[in-house]
């Protein structure tokens, strides 16, 4: 991961087959979230195989993924990627209501923010994992 100075941008895969969804994410984080957050650069992905190419190829800091996109969920692929890639980058998946956060545990994601996109609670979800790995 880069370092928190700043120099080196935090790459951020944001899937959702919804493109609001998608900007919603964006637009909640802002390009530098907190102070003692490096800059993220966002990179969005509209289908599964898109994220499991990119996730494979590296480069990628972490992975903010919507558990209510169709035809294939968030939730089932937070979970294959922590099944399959041996040093996974941190997950946080978007559930449809707070009472779906054991999908959350079962998919191995880092951590999980529910629909509505609320600002604060996801800045604190990014941050909490991005400051975890460091």
């Amino acid at each position: 991961m880069a370092e928190s100075n700043g120099s080196t941008p935090l790459r951020v895969l944001v899937y959702s087959n919804d493109a609001d969804t998608r900007q919603q994410v964006i637009l909640a984080l802002g390009r530098r979230p907190r102070a003692d957050l490096p800059e993220l650069d966002f990179f969005e992905v509209a289908t599964a195989p898109v994220v499991i190419e990119q996730m494979d190829a590296g480069g990628i800091d972490l992975a903010i993924l919507d558990g209510e996109s169709a035809p294939t969920g968030g939730l089932g692929i937070a979970k294959q990627l922590k099944d399959e890639i041996a040093q996974c980058p941190p997950v946080v998946v978007l559930t449809g209501r707070p009472d779906d956060a054991w999908l959350a545990n079962w998919s191995r994601a880092e951590a999980a923010v529910s629909h509505p996109i609320d600002a604060m609670q996801l800045t604190n979800a990014v941050a909490g994992v991005l400051l975890a790995r460091q």
